[in-house]
């Protein structure tokens, strides 16, 4: 597969990942401790999917510069969700609202470079 065809692929599973990650987001802003573990599951899935391509993409035929960037922010960012998951939800405590924000931000900078990346 070309890397511009699976980067655009890993853009659009984290567009989805993006937006259930602002209803999970909206509901512990709301006031939940964490949101259900059907729509964590279904946010990590996403976003393992697209980082799946991109790593592929980075041991084959690999990748920009910016790209490359990209996927080591999205990898900070799954660390910091799997902390919250297993270190928070699956012990049914509250998400510390400090880490939804900086996982959302390391998040939404690595798309924005990933973005740059895709369509050049």
């Amino acid at each position: 597969m070309e890397p511009m065809l699976s980067m655009r692929t890993a853009v659009v599973l984290l567009v989805l990942t993006a937006l259930g990650g602002l209803l999970m987001a909206g509901i512990r802003f709301a006031g939940k401790p964490h949101p259900p573990t059907w729509l964590a599951m279904g946010h990590g899935f996403l976003a393992g999917a697209a980082v799946t391509l991109l790593v592929y993409d980075y041991f084959t035929t690999g990748l920009p510069g910016m790209a490359q960037l990209a996927l080591l922010l999205f990898l900070l960012a799954a660390a910091g969700g799997i902390v919250m998951n297993l270190g928070y939800h699956w012990k049914r405590l509250a998400l510390p609202k400090w880490l939804v924000v900086v996982h959302a931000l390391i998040a939404v900078a690595g798309f924005v470079l990933l973005l740059i990346a895709a369509w050049p």
